[in-house]
């Protein structure tokens, strides 16, 4: 029979693995955000489900508009820089023509946003308000 001091309910061993996981967890999604091949899934899952969406004529009619053109631009190019192997870059390229072709969304979703409770206070915070009233001030029609 162990002695009463020799008791452990496994609590307290197992916080050596805790730990290390706490140091590889980050790594494993700095090198799984990153990966090319994952991010080239995630676009094309991106474009398919907007197709699925809306239909296969109004996601090209969306993305091919005039004054679109160079939204589109920089989206494709982020994916097409992603796939040829700069993540980083093809990236930044990506949200930048994200935001440039959905900007006409963000005043809907802001107003949407502001009459949930919680998050609507938050949004009508002092140093935050000025600046979600900066993007939801938008003129462009989508």
């Amino acid at each position: 029979m162990p002695a009463t001091d020799d008791f452990s309910n496994g609590f307290t061993e197992n916080r050596h693995g805790d730990n290390r996981l706490r140091r590889v967890f980050p790594i494993l999604w700095n090198d799984l955000f990153f990966d090319k091949a994952l991010l080239a899934i995630g676009n094309i899952l991106f474009v398919v489900g907007l197709s699925f969406v809306i239909g296969l004529e109004r996601t090209f009619r969306f993305f091919f508009q005039k004054h679109k053109m160079k939204a589109t631009s920089f989206f494709l190019g982020g994916v097409f820089v992603v796939l040829i192997g700069w993540p980083m870059v093809g990236m930044v390229l990506e949200i930048y023509g994200f935001f440039l072709l959905f900007r006409g969304f963000f005043p809907v979703v802001i107003g949407f946003i502001r009459r949930v409770p919680i998050l609507g206070y938050l949004l009508n915070l002092p140093g935050i308000s000025g600046i979600v009233d900066k993007v939801g001030e938008s003129n462009n029609m989508v």
